[in-house]
């Protein structure tokens, strides 16, 4: 069994029965089902949701995308060795405790197999919300250039990259496109103000404006759970992205869940605790593969200047990458998980089998 076999690629072209086309992510594909099989499976494995409401299956994985890009080995490897089974563990393990902690639920109703939810519909606030402890990163970058403001927040002067923030700072911006919106440009990923959400509630698909406090709260409140987990593994959690939307549960009640993923490598950033008091910052997230690439490439100006997006695009399509440095990802995936979670990540033979197996025998949603 190669390498590449164990690397779940194409994660959309599953059997699995729906009557809507699959939609495909960066990362996760997603199968809506068909009316009649999320009545059943509500009824049969008794879901805490109303009756009607729809579900979807979702795949991870093993794809690594940065600068909105995906990129690939050499050896035929199109993904990194168990990347999606870790990134699951670690979010199924942040939304068992925010849930243990009475925070909130997510919208994972189940989970058949490592590389695969079982998820309610959720009406998605329309913000990725970016909490940050540290100075680093882009906004590290802005700051160097002069920047004192940040999504209307003044900040310090005299802080140095990486140093930790006086306070936990929330700089949300935009998810896809939203139009006529005053002040906010009709653009993907723009950043916004408490101001702009609380003047234009309604357009961000909040209920109310008190769920905007409730929201902060879950950010705040989620974002401390994982701090300290990860403090006492003496770990640093710099910064992270939460989403939230709306369900109804089987009491008919409308909620704020967690959506998307959780302190993951993907959305958050980690540093090594002992490295970084020694004043060295070692990056057990994302982060360190996208410092690889603008290493690796003589103009990384491509990468971070978004007006370069064709030539970004030419890089990643024309260049196989080696193979160290995917499976330096994989070891930072895997290892972060194994903290986490305490149990080891394992590599499937053949996933995208195995996932076809359990959704037909345990499930019923295959389409022979």
């Amino acid at each position: 069994m190669s390498l590449a076999d164990q690397v779940l690629a194409v994660n959309n072209d599953l059997p699995i029965r729906t009557d809507s086309p699959v939609h495909s992510g960066k990362v996760r594909s997603v199968y809506w089902l068909t009316e009649a099989d999320s009545r059943r499976l509500i009824e049969e494995k008794g879901y805490p949701v109303a009756a009607d409401t729809p579900l979807a299956i979702m795949v991870i994985s093993d794809r690594i995308s940065a600068f909105d890009c995906i990129w690939r080995g050499e050896g035929g490897l199109q993904g990194v060795p168990g990347k999606g089974a870790a990134l699951n563990a670690i979010s199924n393990h942040w939304f068992k405790l925010f849930k243990d902690n009475g925070l909130a639920d997510s919208h994972i109703l189940d989970i058949p197999h490592p590389f695969v939810w079982i998820v309610q519909k959720a009406k998605p606030v329309m913000i990725e919300a970016i909490c940050r402890q540290y100075i680093t990163g882009s906004m590290w970058r802005a700051y160097a250039k002069g920047e004192r403001e940040f999504c209307g927040i003044q900040i310090a002067e005299d802080l140095q990259k990486d140093q930790k923030l006086p306070e936990l700072l929330i700089t949300p911006s935009t998810k896809g496109i939203l139009k006529g919106i005053p002040g906010v440009p009709e653009a993907d990923d723009v950043n916004i103000t408490r101001a702009n959400i609380e003047d234009n509630f309604e357009a961000f698909n909040f209920r109310s404006r008190e769920d905007i406090d409730r929201y902060e709260t879950l950010l705040k409140e989620g974002f401390d759970v994982i701090s300290n987990a990860l403090a006492a593994l003496d770990q640093v959690f710099v910064d992270t992205k939460f989403e939230f939307g709306y369900v109804t549960d089987d009491k008919g009640q409308e909620k704020l869940i967690y959506m998307d993923e959780v302190g993951t490598p993907d959305s958050s950033r980690i540093w090594d605790g002992p490295s970084y008091r020694e004043g060295t910052v070692v990056e057990k997230s994302k982060e360190e593969f996208r410092q690889f690439l603008l290493n690796h490439f003589p103009d990384p100006d491509i990468l971070l200047n978004k007006e370069r997006m064709d030539e970004r695009e030419a890089l990643a399509r024309d260049n196989e990458l080696p193979l160290d440095a995917l499976m330096m990802v994989s070891k930072t995936y895997t290892g972060i998980a194994e903290k986490i979670t305490g149990r080891k990540i394992e590599l499937s033979a053949n996933p995208k089998a195995e996932i076809i197996d359990i959704l037909r025998k345990d499930y019923g949603l295959i389409s022979d």
